[in-house]
């Protein structure tokens, strides 16, 4: 999606409670109001690929087709270089 909309809220996919804080606090000075996906009724996406990018956009694509509104995604791990990488995006 290309802009906001007129409203300014933004659907975050994730039930994180540090991420919510910290994302909507980084947002809030431009005007977004960043609204949990669980606040809207959407269940958690299914996160079945072999990156954090894919599930990010995997994630973000499910909350905005869910709710009409533009949405934010983040997905992380710990990817360890003596192990090869692991545990990686299942961590």
């Amino acid at each position: 999606m290309n802009s906001i909309n007129a409203a300014g809220r933004m659907v975050l996919a994730s039930g994180n409670p540090g991420k919510i804080r910290e994302i909507a606090r980084l947002l809030s000075p431009l005007g977004l109001e960043i609204v949990p996906q669980h606040a809207l009724g959407v269940t958690p996406a299914e996160e079945p690929h072999p990156t954090f990018v894919e599930n990010a956009l995997a994630k973000a694509r499910h909350a905005a087709l869910a709710t009409g509104l533009p949405a934010l995604a983040d997905d992380s791990g710990i990817c360890v270089a003596a192990l090869g990488g692991a545990p990686g995006v299942r961590s």
